[in-house]
């Protein structure tokens, strides 16, 4: 076959794929970069039409968005995952979400027996539970012990410094979103016990523990542990705390068993350090959100908030002043951010239950409702701002209500 016929072939090939392709979208309900006619237009490809459908608001964005604010989501599905023998562990710092300074997350995953290693780290963790069973152990630095047993819905939170471990019980192990105060957190540079061990000459060793060098020689190499199979521990009794005092302040709390605030269409779950004392570097929020309910037009005084959706889809548009403003489309494992002050609101934009966590490197929880400002603002000012009459400005509410219906 001569250049040019080849050249015609693979060009109907690739018309007729193209074709195929496009009537495939479009049966699925593509999004073209077009809002009206005389606005944008089609865009012929090359195109990743999943990642696209999943994102229409990024591709065929609201004509209120405006200017270039930085990316504000990342899905843990384009995380690399790390593979150990006792389960997989994968993370959203700022090096992946460049705009997240002040927290960084990690999913994490044990098989029934699997062991997170026993250790510590500089920065705070927080966690929720998303499925399953886990042990949580660690100490403090007065020698005071802690044990407990986690299940989904369940919090704890480590201050930086308190070793600790984490295990996967029966039938199924477990999984949970751990979360950092430090943006430049890193996973993979946490102290191990394994890994001090090794690096500890062993006359050092046999003089520290009044024993026998020969006891760490059979220590594993820091590579084989990390998350690593054991057997699944027996259930807790009466002496888990191996007859040391227990820490004053609990490490876990139990988050789904407090009593939410509720709306038509919603709930609203808030922890921080006046309903659980230990947690000084992490607030939260778990929110639920009916279909076509909406988080409501709001923002935060105290400090950025880190997002991480658990069940549902959503869109969140933020207003970050200077006319900049955009919208971004959200689904189950995804992770948003929104800086400091910047305006907000997140609207379920599925068909079930919008279910989602917000966190802030803070002692307490605070945010501010648009809604509740303008009813307790003097009405001459509403007035003049809006150009609205008396009976518009009674929509506004003095109440807050942080979920507001269809």
């Amino acid at each position: 076959m001569n250049p040019a016929n080849r050249r015609e072939v693979l060009t109907g090939l690739a018309l007729g794929a193209g074709t195929l392709l496009g009537a495939r979208a479009a049966a699925a309900g593509e999004v073209e970069p077009s809002r009206a006619p005389g606005w944008g237009g089609t865009d012929p490809g090359p195109r990743n039409l999943g990642r696209e459908m999943q994102n229409p608001d990024i591709i065929n964005p609201p004509a209120t968005d405006h200017g270039t604010l930085p990316n504000l989501r990342f899905s843990y599905a384009d995380s690399h995952i790390r593979q150990e023998s006792g389960g997989w562990t994968r993370q959203i710092t700022e090096r992946e979400l460049g705009i997240s300074k002040s927290i960084a997350g990690v999913n994490m995953r044990l098989n029934a027996g699997g062991i997170r290693e026993l250790h510590w780290h500089k920065e705070a963790e927080w966690a929720y539970m998303l499925y399953g069973n886990a042990r949580i152990t660690a100490i403090d630095a007065m020698g005071r012990n802690f044990v407990d047993d986690v299940g989904v819905g369940d919090l704890w939170y480590f201050p930086s410094g308190i070793p600790h471990s984490i295990q996967g019980l029966d039938p199924d192990g477990c999984e949970f979103l751990l979360v950092f105060d430090n943006g430049g957190f890193d996973e993979d540079s946490t102290f191990l016990l394994s890994d001090w061990i090794k690096h500890v000459p062993p006359e050092v060793l046999a003089k520290n523990f009044g024993a026998s060098a020969e006891l760490f020689s059979h220590t594993p190499d820091p590579s084989a542990l990390y998350i690593f199979k054991a057997p699944v521990p027996p259930p807790l009794g009466p002496g888990k705390l191996l007859g040391a005092a227990s820490v004053p302040q609990s490490f876990s709390h139990k988050m789904l068993a407090q009593e939410p605030i509720r709306t038509k269409s919603g709930t609203v779950r808030i922890t921080d350090s006046s309903n659980f004392p230990v947690s000084k570097t992490i607030a939260a929020a778990l929110v639920e959100v009916d279909p076509g309910g909406l988080r409501e037009l709001h923002w935060h005084p105290n400090a950025d908030e880190w997002q991480y959706y658990i069940e549902g889809e959503a869109r969140m548009g933020v207003f970050a002043s200077s006319g900049q403003a955009r919208t971004f489309d959200f689904r189950a494992g995804d992770v948003g951010y929104v800086p400091f002050a910047m305006g907000h609101y997140i609207e379920n934009t599925g068909t079930s239950t919008l279910r989602f966590l917000e966190m802030f490197k803070s002692s307490y929880y605070a945010d501010l409702s648009l809604n509740q400002w303008l009813a307790l603002t003097p009405p001459d000012l509403v007035r003049a701002h809006l150009h609205i009459d008396d009976q518009e400005i009674k929509v506004f509410r003095k109440e807050k209500i942080p979920v507001v219906p269809a």
